[in-house]
């Protein structure tokens, strides 16, 4: 075996430490051209520019940062209802078998119109009575006016005048009586004293509204005071909330409210505070306010809706944007900042924000670096802007 010389082992060990310091020295490099081309992917993927057909097609809206009174309020559950004198139960004064309703559930009606009729074979015999009465009243009011021409020409009795005087003012009375019963019932009496009888009796509508529920059908017999319909007029349609005794020092008239429509696509309403009960409602320490509605768009408000509601108590306000334009990623806050709007096409970048307070369908929110003056934001479609990044990234 031979013994490699010293000298030529040293030479060989320099030039394979060279070797290796120069392949060393290229990795490094590619590994910085590696590092470069990465940053620039995730620069490029940060920003996204889409037309206007492919932000209709998806839903992407942009609009302003907004300010909204989101920290000086008081949280507030509650439901729509309307004022007593905005409700009516339509009852019959008299019992009898529905002939006819004329209205169906949803209807809009005007106050006297006819809901149904009722058949009623007593209503004959009150019409035959106040007719028997017109005609005897015939006989006794001109016999006290032949005692009055007596008494005035001081042929007659005393006593045979009053007795036609008391006659004459009972049978007045007595038909005034008959009167009143039929136009109770919806009956004119001039009708009558033309010799139209009727066998039936109309139902009248007692306010505007729309026919609520209805409770009883054709051809059934109902009792005197049977509600057989209701009608509601939701033109005064108000709100009841409950508030607690923490949050009742708080709570004064005149202040505005922002309601939510808890099973209506989260619609909002505004409205102003008009009362505030001075009793606690049974053991839940709530007291009732009471709130006027806004509803200047004509929104379909039905009692009975629950809303949640926010009562401003204070004027400070604070930038917010809609739940739909704020993404959370890794344990960020993002929203996404239009950076160009031209030819038809526009230009998103991501802006880190810190979330604060969530109510009515808004986000309190704070931009880490500053944004520009009067600057637009993708209000909806955050998630897919955000999706859409993600793929960009994965791409490069």
């Amino acid at each position: 075996m031979k013994t490699i010389p010293y000298k030529l082992l040293i030479t060989i060990l320099a030039l394979t430490a060279t070797l290796f310091a120069s392949c060393s020295g290229g990795s490094e490099k590619t590994g910085d051209n590696a590092v470069t081309k990465e940053t620039t992917g995730k620069e490029k993927s940060q920003r996204l520019e889409l037309s206007a057909e492919q932000m209709k097609t998806v839903g992407i809206t942009i609009g302003p940062i907004e300010q909204k009174n989101l920290d000086a309020v008081v949280k507030a559950n509650g439901q729509l209802a309307v004022p007593p004198q905005n409700k009516a139960d339509v009852s019959i004064l008299s019992g009898g078998i529905i002939g006819n309703i004329s209205v169906l559930e949803g209807q809009q009606v005007k106050r006297g119109q006819i809901l149904a009729t009722i058949k009623n074979q007593d209503l004959i015999k009150l019409q035959q009575d106040y007719l028997a009465a017109k005609s005897n009243f015939t006989y006794v009011q001109a016999e006290y006016e032949r005692q009055t021409q007596l008494k005035a020409a001081g042929a007659g009795t005393g006593k045979s005048f009053q007795s036609a005087q008391a006659t004459f003012n009972a049978e007045s009375s007595r038909i005034a009586a008959y009167e009143s019963q039929l136009k109770q019932l919806g009956i004119s009496p001039g009708k009558i004293s033309n010799g139209n009888i009727v066998s039936q009796f109309p139902v009248l509508s007692p306010i505007n509204g729309t026919i609520g529920q209805i409770s009883a059908n054709t051809g059934a017999f109902v009792q005197p005071g049977t509600s057989i319909m209701e009608v509601v007029d939701n033109s005064k349609i108000h709100c009841d909330l409950t508030v607690f005794e923490k949050d009742l020092m708080r709570v004064k008239v005149g202040q505005k409210v922002s309601f939510q429509l808890t099973n209506q696509d989260n619609q909002v309403i505004s409205g102003t505070i008009n009362g505030v009960n001075k009793s606690f409602e049974n053991e839940s320490k709530g007291v009732i306010v009471h709130a006027v509605i806004n509803n200047k768009e004509q929104k379909n408000l039905i009692p009975g809706m629950y809303v949640t509601a926010l009562i401003s108590t204070g004027s400070k306000m604070t930038p917010a944007v809609p739940v739909d334009a704020i993404i959370r990623s890794e344990g960020k806050y993002y929203i996404f900042e239009v950076v160009a709007n031209s030819n038809n096409k526009v230009t998103f970048k991501k802006a880190e924000v810190t979330a604060g307070a969530t109510e009515l369908g808004y986000v309190q929110i704070k931009p880490l670096t500053d944004l520009p003056a009067n600057v637009q934001i993708a209000t909806k479609g955050a998630f897919y802007l955000e999706s859409k990044a993600a793929g960009g990234a994965e791409g490069e």
